[in-house]
């Protein structure tokens, strides 16, 4: 329910159930990728749709990983994007090494790990952006990350039987900020404040290069 046009209040029992129509991502890959993984550790199959734009996006880097602790996809053009259908089911925990550091990838086989049979992990070559692992802590799961002695970085994540409900403000993101910041940069004698926006050192390297400059 809406309290007002900036406020959304969730109720649930924690029990998802089958959509009886396919789930439009619109243009959004973090939310098709995400869902996948919390849809693959569900008894029940979903269709994931899109945009124009985002059924050209590839999904096989989350199809391995998922596929590996035991869910199904199959993309209906056969082309690994989406319109795609995920067979849910009993999943295990696994130790996957990404190739690629990737948030959405990370994030998806973390969101899947809630839901299975043992710990699982996602090792990355350097730290993605950490905002699930931040939400997920908060709500209680048991979620830990490291960045290792080698460079790399290494999220676990238990089977939670419970996360428990939060009041959240979300922020505004840095690079729809970093347009304005840019422009004050470039005009001399300007001085310009941004309220509202996130600056987790995972995602604010927009900053740091502005401080470098």
């Amino acid at each position: 329910n809406f309290i007002d046009e900036k406020t959304l209040k969730v109720k649930s029992n924690g029990v998802l159930l089958s959509s009886l129509k396919p789930l439009d991502c619109g243009n959004s890959g973090t939310t098709m990728r995400l869902v996948s993984g919390i849809l693959a550790g569900q008894n029940f199959t979903s269709e994931l749709i899109g945009d124009t734009s985002l059924s050209k996006r590839p999904m096989k880097r989350i199809f391995t990983p998922l596929s590996s602790m035991g869910a199904r996809f199959e993309s209906l053009n056969g082309n690994d994007c989406a319109p795609f259908t995920v067979y849910g089911g009993q999943l295990h925990g696994i130790h996957y090494d990404s190739p690629v550091a990737s948030a959405q990838v990370k994030s998806a086989v973390l969101l899947a790990g809630l839901y299975a049979d043992g710990e699982t992990s996602v090792t990355e070559p350097a730290l993605s952006r950490n905002h699930t692992e931040l939400m997920l802590k908060s709500f209680g799961a048991d979620i830990t990350s490291t960045v290792n002695p080698d460079g790399t970085a290494t999220a676990h994540v238990k089977p939670c039987q419970e996360l428990y409900g939060q009041s959240i403000c979300v922020p505004g993101d840095i690079s729809s900020a970093a347009y304005f910041i840019a422009a004050g940069l470039l005009t001399l004698d300007s001085e310009l404040l941004v309220k509202n926006v996130g600056i987790n050192k995972t995602r604010a390297g927009f900053l740091e290069v502005c401080r470098n400059m």
